[in-house]
């Protein structure tokens, strides 16, 4: 009898687990992969030497990824780029880093 009841209470959190995921993913799931896309470019923008983190911004929409603000040099502007491709979600990237005058 104890044998069934464990199985039951497990099936039932299992059911509880699947239950709440669905519910997330359903009401925000979109929103929040954005979230953690957004994040991780700025993260690997921040371990990069290349770039100036701070001059640029991220945005992401349905997984598609605008680059804003200023770089010193075309070559930190690609490199902001490649970096934000490489973040797993990634469907597309708008660059719209301006060059410093």
């Amino acid at each position: 009898m104890s044998l069934r009841r464990g199985v039951c209470a497990l099936s039932v959190a299992a059911a509880l687990f699947v239950a709440a995921g669905c519910a997330e993913t359903r009401g925000q799931g979109a929103h929040v992969d954005d979230e953690s896309i957004t994040t991780a470019i700025k993260a690997r923008l921040v371990e990069d030497k290349t770039v100036d983190a701070d001059a640029i911004q991220v945005e992401t929409a349905n997984g598609n990824v605008v680059l804003s603000g200023l770089a010193r040099t075309p070559l930190e502007k690609t490199n902001a780029e490649s970096i934000a491709m490489k973040v797993r979600g990634v469907k597309t990237i708008q660059n719209n880093v301006a060059l410093r005058p």
